[in-house]
């Protein structure tokens, strides 16, 4: 059984709002849990970057439904790489919404965030989206 973990980032057709969110995120646990896929969710002004973990066919056809979605447009895969062990074992997605202005005023903000994700820095090192969701993992727990 080999895992893989892919990450990617994409814009949404339109924004999102808490509701929508809400709809996607427990749409996206329930459907993830049925194939045994887990991850990490983020949205900010209107752009997701998700990272995808488990068996490849899983994780691939789930990736592929996702490139199919309307709500999404300018996919971009930034790196799909084997894993002996999952990042995310325990979550069947977990979730941030970073637009929240009280996110913005915790110590220790970074304007990281507001780099263009799908700009040539993040595509070319695509390891940093990976250390990124990490981070957020680390900090959520």
């Amino acid at each position: 059984m080999a895992l893989i973990n892919l990450i990617y980032v994409s814009s949404g057709t339109q924004l999102f709002s808490q509701a929508d969110l809400l709809v996607l995120l427990e749409r996206s646990r329930r459907n993830n849990e049925s194939v045994g896929i887990t991850g990490m969710l983020l949205y900010r002004d209107g752009n997701f970057i998700q990272a995808l973990e488990g068996e490849e066919q899983a994780v691939s056809t789930t990736h592929a439904r996702i490139a199919k979605d309307p709500r999404h447009n300018h996919l971009i895969t930034l790196s799909t790489i084997a894993i002996e062990q999952r990042t995310f074992a325990d979550w069947s997605m977990g979730f941030r919404n970073l637009d929240s202005a009280e996110l913005r005023s915790v110590p220790g903000y970074n304007e990281f965030m507001n780099e263009d994700w799908r700009g040539r820095q993040m595509c070319e090192t695509p390891d940093r989206a990976l250390k990124l969701l990490r981070l957020f993992r680390k900090g959520m727990r």
